[in-house]
């Protein structure tokens, strides 16, 4: 069904701007304003657990032995805080239908074989190649501007310097995934993370932080 809903919505963008690249984009655009309260939200908890980073720190250090009471001292400095740690995940969790729509999507329609976008990007249903190294590795832009704006979505986000360290092995991962996949696909993807950065930025200038 989604992905029926996408391909209507593909052509109906396609009928106004005869680019199938551009309808990637606005779908994007009309995926992240309808998830902009959500995103709001997991906003609002981000700077909630960064007010509170210090305290889970200083738990982390009292409790390093005993991994029990950490989680209990934990669960309770969360609750006081009316804070939820994965409550930042849940926009990424609403987009996934979407992103395997447009996979399937990517893959199975005609419409889109051949459909180029701009510049180099001549087939949005393969991967974006610009050339090959050797000969036989190819060059693929996309991905790796992916990667790039995931690494700056991340600073943006990541409050624990712990978990900040481990994350930034996501986008060498998301970079070696999506490295061969097909570019509209890698397109929503970049254009996902440009438009949360953009969006991050806005209400962080809007939203002052929680006291501490």
């Amino acid at each position: 069904p989604i992905s029926l809903l996408l391909l209507k919505l593909f052509k109906w963008f396609y009928r106004i701007i005869p680019n199938y690249g551009v309808a990637i984009i606005l779908i994007t655009l009309l995926t992240k304003v309808i998830l902009l309260p959500f995103t709001q939200k997991s906003f609002t908890h981000m700077r909630a657990m960064q007010a509170i980073q210090p305290k889970i720190n200083a738990l982390r250090e009292k409790h390093k032995d005993n991994p029990q009471e950490l989680n209990k001292h934990m669960m309770r400095l969360y609750r006081e805080h009316k804070v939820n740690p994965l409550g930042g995940c849940f926009p990424m969790l609403l987009q996934m239908p979407i992103f395997f729509a447009l996979f399937g999507l990517l893959y199975t329609s005609i419409d889109l074989r051949g459909a180029g976008f701009i510049w180099w990007i001549k087939d949005l249903s393969l991967p974006d190649t610009v050339g090959y190294v050797a000969g036989k590795y190819p060059i693929n832009i996309l991905p790796i501007l992916m990667g790039i704006t995931t690494v700056i979505q991340q600073k943006m986000t990541t409050v624990d310097p712990k978990q900040a360290k481990m994350m930034m092995l996501m986008p060498v991962f998301m970079t070696f995934i999506f490295y061969n996949f097909p570019s509209g696909l890698v397109l929503y993807w970049s254009v996902t993370n440009v438009l949360t950065i953009g969006q991050q930025y806005i209400i962080a200038k809007r939203m002052p932080a929680p006291a501490k």
